[in-house]
């Protein structure tokens, strides 16, 4: 993709999640929302899904990206969102890091009460059936990476029932 820093390490299923990162993801409970970056294509502003969502709280930045249609890549302060994205001279579009996406502003400075992991578990077996995605819960409102099959897919809200939740560190809540 181009990106300085990014070296994704795709786990699959909650439970390898939970072993690799639910520490880290629990601490950043407390911790404000400071900035957010995504990559949009210069020429027309389109959020380009297949590249990962980084989030900073605080000097603790979480680089979240879904690939494929049940992997998940959770990277810690390896991306350099300054830096600009490489190799795609030839594609006719220019990816560039962006601060903006109406989305994520709003939760830009609230403080983050808690991280879960939320496994999708509809009644009946789907594709995404399995596939995790990362909820950051703040005051006042509720942030969640997903698999959107295949690229990452931002929602804001309830979660869709369907999604069971799981602390990071320990089993369903």
């Amino acid at each position: 993709m181009g990106i300085s820093g990014f070296a994704p390490t795709f786990r699959v299923g909650i439970d390898a999640i939970r072993r690799a990162h639910g520490s880290r993801l629990a601490a950043l409970a407390d911790r404000r929302l400071t900035w957010f970056a995504l990559v949009r294509f210069a020429e027309d502003g389109d959020w380009f899904a297949d590249c990962p969502v980084v989030l900073d709280f605080e000097g603790a930045q979480v680089e979240v990206c879904h690939w494929k249609f049940d992997e998940l890549s959770i990277g810690w302060d390896t991306i350099d969102t300054t830096a600009a994205i490489t190799g795609w001279e030839e594609a006719g579009f220019t990816p560039r890091w962006s601060r903006e996406d109406e989305r994520l502003e709003s939760f830009v400075g609230r403080e983050l009460a808690e991280v879960r992991l939320l496994e999708w578990c509809p009644a009946e077996r789907d594709l995404a059936a399995g596939t995790v995605a990362v909820e950051f819960v703040f005051t006042g409102g509720c942030l969640r990476i997903v698999n959107g099959m295949d690229e990452n897919r931002v929602e804001v809200g309830a979660a869709h029932p369907a999604h069971v939740r799981h602390g990071p560190g320990h089993g369903r809540i």
